[in-house]
């Protein structure tokens, strides 16, 4: 059996450098070199300040950094030494031409196909680790027969990632799965074998599981596809909740506890984010149109468009609460990153109820611990958020460093992610500094356990999939002879 002894990853970011600096620690006889183009991010990698936060990552590049992981700029010298090259590179939603705003542009995939083929010789293989349509495979092997040489064997296989940011280092050293595509030929099945067995260092073979490259490919695409449909299936439930007067979260933990449905990916919140979910569910919608599938490519559409429509309900409520007008208020923003334990914004909801605010003149002073302020405000000055005028996000948005200044004489206090550092605040001290009625939104569903604690402070509380009552005056009995008609209420105690 072909052994791998050399690995290259094309690609530094936040599926390349964990996942191959968790096979180098795994694998400490296997060589590992991650490069990618960005001189800036391997800087950063070869540095005490990693270029992506996610927890357990800096421990583990620290125990094999210099000893058989490297990062490089190096590209050709690290293809043309290795034995497999993974292609981790990114591949975003187009925004050009044929399928814009849906398909997925592998330029970079080509890009890298082309390198890998024009340093390389004698046996190689090479595996797709980026988020890829179906049969993008395919197009990697034209290129790469297109341009083959006499000296020159490489195969094509699919290994997808299934990373969750914030979990990305556990879900490396104890995956659900490993998924690994090829081709049902010997030569295909080889390459199969060698890449199973650097899995095989720590990772179970009962949970290495072996398809064509086809069904690998479809199965990252309907596995994102599935949780995604979950988020908004349970935000719709959420606006209904708060129709009606039930809890969104009593609704989810009774139907988790089937075990037919299980209680993952059932929370309620401003919606979801991240550099795969919206990109994958919008890429599937795009290939099941090409195939003239509309039934399918409709129903996976409304996935993506209950996810919008929970970011604008959010943005909406907070406007209504506000006297319907948040023109030149300041509104503190608490938390920019699409989910705790991430510095990734990618799709943040953050961004989109941060658009319907400016759009309103809402002034923001954002904060989030690990999100750089320099990313916020590229983030908002992007021409479909800024509305081609970045100069309002400078009038509009502010960034500190510090939560308690944040919401300094703010009208509205805004929770977007989930960190667990705004359970901890000290909310008496903050309700003091802010303007009367002093307004939480709680988009994550952090603060239930305080809603008793917030409203005696003086707080009025909204969140997601819940109506939160004021504290109920008693009511006094009238006094004995008093005469109340037997089909009307009892008088209520005014307010004081």
């Amino acid at each position: 059996m072909f052994e791998i002894k050399r690995i290259c990853c094309i690609g530094a970011g936040y599926v390349g450098g964990p996942t191959c600096s968790v096979i180098a620690q795994m694998c400490p006889e296997i060589t590992v070199t991650v490069v990618d183009v960005n001189e800036t991010r391997i800087k950063a990698w070869n540095s005490d300040t990693l270029p992506i936060y996610e927890p357990g990552l800096k421990e583990v590049v620290e125990s094999c950094r210099g000893k058989n992981l490297f990062f490089s700029t190096d590209i050709p010298s690290a293809i043309k030494d290795a034995d497999l090259v993974f292609i981790s590179v990114n591949t975003p939603t187009k925004t050009y031409g044929m399928g814009k705003g849906r398909a997925a542009d592998l330029k970079f995939i080509e890009s890298c196909a082309r390198q890998i083929v024009e340093v390389s010789d004698g046996y190689k293989i090479v595996t797709e680790k980026s988020t890829v349509p179906v049969r993008a495979a395919e197009s990697i092997r034209r290129i790469f027969d297109a341009n083959t040489k006499p000296s020159l064997n490489l195969q094509v296989l699919s290994n997808p990632e299934f990373l969750a940011e914030g979990t990305a280092v556990r879900d490396l050293k104890e995956p659900d799965r490993v998924l690994i595509g090829g081709d049902e030929t010997p030569e295909g099945q080889r390459a199969i074998k060698a890449l199973c067995a650097v899995y095989e260092h720590w990772v179970p073979k009962s949970r290495i599981i072996t398809t064509n490259t086809w069904s690998s490919e479809l199965s990252k695409l309907a596995a994102n596809a599935f949780l995604a449909q979950r988020i908004s299936s349970i935000n719709s439930i959420s606006a209904l909740c708060e129709a009606t007067g039930a809890d969104v979260e009593e609704v989810a933990k009774a139907i988790g506890m089937d075990q037919r449905i299980g209680s993952k990916f059932l929370k309620a919140s401003v919606g979801f984010g991240g550099s795969c979910f919206q990109k994958d569910v919008l890429n599937l919608v795009y290939l099941c149109e090409a195939l003239n599938l509309p039934e399918v490519a409709s129903y996976w559409q409304q996935v993506i468009d209950m996810n919008e429509y929970q970011r604008r309900r959010f943005a909406c409520r907070i406007i209504d609460c506000l006297f319907n007008t948040v023109t030149g208020k300041k509104i503190a923003l608490l938390g920019f990153s699409f989910k705790k334990d991430t510095g990734d914004t990618r799709e943040s909801s953050s961004i989109y109820i941060s658009k319907y605010l400016m759009d309103e003149g809402a002034k923001l002073f954002i904060y989030d611990p690990k999100v750089l302020k320099q990313q916020i405000i590229y983030d908002l000055s992007q021409p479909s958020i800024s509305e081609d005028n970045p100069k309002r996000v400078s009038e509009l948005v502010t960034v500190t460093s510090d939560p308690y200044e944040a919401c300094q004489s703010a009208h509205a206090l805004v929770i977007c992610t989930e960190w667990d550092m705004f359970r901890e605040l000290d909310y008496e001290k903050i309700y003091k500094k802010m303007l009367k009625p002093a307004f939480i939104f709680d988009g994550r569903r952090v603060l239930d356990h305080l809603h008793a604690e917030l409203q005696s402070i003086g707080f009025q509380i909204e969140t997601i999939g819940k109506k939160v009552t004021s504290a109920r005056i008693p009511y006094t009995p009238a006094i004995v002879g008093t005469r109340t008609a037997s089909t009307e209420p009892p008088t209520k105690k005014a307010k004081a």
